[in-house]
């Protein structure tokens, strides 16, 4: 099932061509996006989200989102679903047409099934692997054009790097810095639990603040737990007591494989640690 709602309001075919073929979202992925989990009827995050595409916004020197707007169409949507009790939201506002920049922006929310994989890796866990992003974990600072760490559209890299984990018989990424450092998943931010501490890498290497992580967080500090932003190294990957990816759609998602060998179970620690997540919305 899918909904989609434009931001005046507008309800819409999801089957229909809406986006124009010089739209420069669809040309040069020029624009940002969010995905949003929605769990009976509440959308998760939502403040968190919406802050996160202002900033984007302002990196590609997009105009800057109604936030009023997105909050409405977000209602829209999730009113309009009559689907699972969770799915997806995303939020897509690229730089609009190129041939008439007057008309101003693109912008649209949508709402989509979760896919069956993503469902299953909740449940299972998932074998990753790590790829160099070749880049050094100054670069986001030195070089702010280079849009590290804003929600672009441009995801050729992030997708080209999921196929690769595919050849491997993997089924997702951590990236690493030039320097052997985490960065994050194609899709996720990296999270490693040690002893009753949670740990992961800082926004200001070039990567997205995540909004779930964060809840994550705030779960485990109810528990008791401890919570450390702070860089990680390649090594930290297997010294610990549980390596998790976490996003909007896929929760907290248990590693049990990185590059081919097979991980000390860490389900009870997973198991805590959703729980604690889930508790955050109850």
């Amino acid at each position: 099932m899918r909904v989609l709602a434009f931001l005046d309001g507008t309800l819409s075919d999801p089957d229909a061509p809406w986006i124009r073929v010089d739209d420069l979202g669809l040309m040069r992925g020029d624009g940002i996006f969010e995905t949003v989990l929605v769990a009976d009827g509440k959308p998760r995050e939502l403040r968190p989200h919406l802050d996160r595409l202002a900033r984007s916004a302002s990196m590609l020197d997009l105009p800057e989102p109604d936030d009023e707007a997105w909050q409405r169409v977000t209602r829209q949507v999730i009113d309009n679903w009559t689907g699972d009790r969770e799915f997806a939201l995303k939020l897509v506002y690229t730089r609009g047409i190129e041939s008439a920049p007057d008309a101003g922006p693109t912008a649209f929310a949508m709402g989509l099934t979760i896919d069956e994989k993503i469902l299953r890796a909740r449940r299972d866990g998932v074998a990753v692997v790590t790829l160099d992003r070749g880049i050094d974990p100054g670069l986001a600072e030195r070089a702010p054009w280079l849009l590290l760490g804003a929600k672009s559209l441009s995801y050729g890299v992030n997708m080209a790097a999921g196929r690769e984990a595919a050849r491997r018989g993997a089924g997702d990424v951590i990236f690493t810095a030039t320097d052997g450092s985490v960065l994050e998943g194609p899709t996720s931010n990296v999270i490693i639990a040690r002893g009753h501490t949670l740990y992961t890498p800082p926004a200001t290497i070039g990567i997205l603040p995540g909004t779930t992580q964060a809840a994550v967080f705030r779960g485990a500090e109810r528990l008791g737990w401890s919570t450390r932003i702070e860089p990680l190294s390649a090594a930290d990957l297997r010294d610990n007591d549980g390596l998790f990816l976490a996003s909007s759609v896929r929760k907290l998602t248990r590693v049990h494989t990185l590059d081919g060998e097979q991980l000390p179970d860490s389900s009870a620690v997973h198991a805590e640690l959703a729980k604690a997540y889930e508790d955050v919305y109850s």
